[in-house]
């Protein structure tokens, strides 16, 4: 199984390539960001999310990584949770508001699908405005925004691996591609876009076909093993699954979102970011091993290794 989407971690299947960020991806870059200068530094957190696992886990470590790796106080960090497709965000706003009124504040937004329409809305409705307390997302694209009303999302952020507005010479060739792939299919411009999932998804392909060239056979096993260190040219450049986790190596983008639903790339990642499937915050010393005599997730215990799962 190759997996696409950004995820929460905590885990390290054997039988999946997970090609989606992990928190260290995503989630804390971006809070690096709003804490820096250049993202104005932000020092107090709302944290808003859909109530399953994804949102719940993630501000977990977020939360985590706040107060002990950047000294924010608990008291300058507030945290909600809303049911799927929640419609109504007027007394949540609310209380956003009141927070980012005492300045040097941001939302850290992992609602996820078409609740976060309605949650843009309000916010423009009641003033909270990208420049007073801006909001960071890791759960839409360019794709959901072509769909939306995107001005009360303008100058609000997101943080991805990949966005369409990139200007590698990987990505000009492969959004150009697609583009003419439209044009054939009669599809419309405004629906021809391209995102972080569907980049992924992309690259699923071509890391599965050039394992199966390496193993000669399309048999899991061998190909499992092409995989473990594999390098493939991609719309971001250079791009590796990991030698041992079977997560994938990349580099993290923040963007902010323009009147043409796309984004203006305004921060990255100078390299590589190494995929972390456990946080060091919530699982200090466990890590993942599938190559040779590997056996999966283990926790280092007096320097030796402590197996705690097996193959599945």
């Amino acid at each position: 199984m190759f997996y696409p989407v950004q995820y929460e971690g905590e885990e390290c299947s054997k039988n999946v390539i997970y090609t989606g960020a992990t928190i260290n991806q995503q989630a804390t870059p971006a809070v690096d960001y709003l804490m820096s200068p250049d993202g104005g530094g932000k020092k107090r957190f709302y944290l808003i999310g859909t109530d399953y696992v994804y949102p719940r886990t993630t501000n977990k470590i977020l939360r985590l990584y706040l107060t002990k790796a950047k000294d924010v106080k608990e008291a300058d960090i507030m945290e909600e949770y809303t049911p799927c497709h929640r419609q109504d965000y007027q007394t949540i706003v609310g209380k956003i508001k009141s927070f980012c009124a005492g300045g040097d504040a941001a939302v850290i937004n992992t609602i996820n699908g078409d609740s976060n329409m309605p949650f843009f809305k309000e916010l423009a409705n009641q003033g909270v405005t990208a420049d007073k307390c801006p909001s960071i997302s890791f759960s839409f694209a360019e794709v959901e925004l072509q769909t939306l009303d995107v001005k009360p999302l303008v100058g609000h952020l997101a943080s991805w691996n990949y966005f369409m507005s990139m200007k590698t010479p990987q990505n000009v060739k492969w959004v150009k591609a697609y583009q003419d792939w439209c044009k054939k299919q009669g599809t419309a411009d405004k629906q021809c876009v391209t995102d972080d999932p569907m980049m992924h998804a992309y690259i699923h392909v071509k890391l599965w076909a050039k394992a199966v060239e390496q193993a000669g056979s399309t048999d899991v096993e061998p190909v499992l093993k092409a995989l473990e260190g594999l390098e493939i040219d991609s719309p971001v450049g250079k791009y590796k699954v990991d030698e041992k986790n079977h997560h994938t190596w990349k580099p993290v983008y923040i963007g902010k979102i323009r009147e043409d639903g796309q984004f203006d790339i305004v921060w990255r990642t100078r390299e590589w970011v190494p995929p972390e499937p456990w946080s060091a915050l919530t699982y200090p010393g466990r890590a993942c091993d599938w190559s040779g005599d590997g056996k999966g997730t283990f926790d280092l215990v007096e320097g030796k290794r402590t197996w705690i799962s097996e193959s599945r």
